[in-house]
């Protein structure tokens, strides 16, 4: 967490104006209860404060973690976990850890993720993948060599990869820069703590 306490205070549920009602409408369950264990997550409680640009970022962010998407969920969330901690946003891994360990990833790959595509049992496409996320953080460009490397994805999956980077990248700034704080319960990594 690059903050300890929020920038931007996410909105009072229960004053919230009509476009903000209207943003965090998918939240919502029919019967007026609420999806996802009884809350919305502060990230979307944050972005309420600009609903229209919520809404904007939500059908982006509903393709990224689609079947649409030519990644497997485990390869996304590998993806979204290593720029997650490139960006250092305790939030997102926090979040994603959650997610990985439910598409896939074991603890200990979730663990490796943090030391990069260097680290050792990785297979080649994950060390690609890895590399390749890594190229996109630091230098907004994948290498030919990486490129080819992620043959195996074919040009959708590789597509597809650099625009989960960038979403998560985007992901990242938003909730570093704005101090959303995670959710009551969870515990941040003490890697990505501030």
């Amino acid at each position: 967490m690059r903050l300890d306490a929020p920038r931007i205070e996410p909105v009072d549920l229960d004053h919230l104006d009509a476009d903000q009602r209207a943003a965090l409408t998918p939240f919502l369950a029919t019967d007026g209860g609420r999806v996802g264990g009884g809350r919305i997550l502060n990230i979307f409680r944050t972005l309420a404060h600009a609903p229209k640009a919520l809404t904007a970022f939500l059908g982006w962010g509903n393709y990224i973690l689609s079947k649409r998407s030519a990644l497997s969920p485990r390869d996304r969330e590998l993806i979204i976990l290593r720029t997650g901690y490139n960006c250092r946003s305790g939030y997102e891994w926090t979040q994603h850890k959650r997610i990985g360990l439910d598409c896939g990833l074991t603890e200990i790959e979730i663990d490796r993720i943090k030391a990069g595509p260097d680290a050792p049992d990785w297979n080649d496409l994950d060390r690609a993948m890895l590399r390749a996320t890594d190229e996109l953080n630091s230098d907004h460009f994948v290498t030919d060599t990486s490129w080819a490397a992620l043959a195996p994805l074919g040009d959708k999956g590789r597509m597809d990869l650099v625009m989960t980077v960038g979403q998560y990248t985007q992901v990242s700034m938003i909730l570093n820069s704005f101090g959303v704080q995670v959710e009551d319960g969870w515990t941040v990594d003490p890697d990505l703590k501030a």
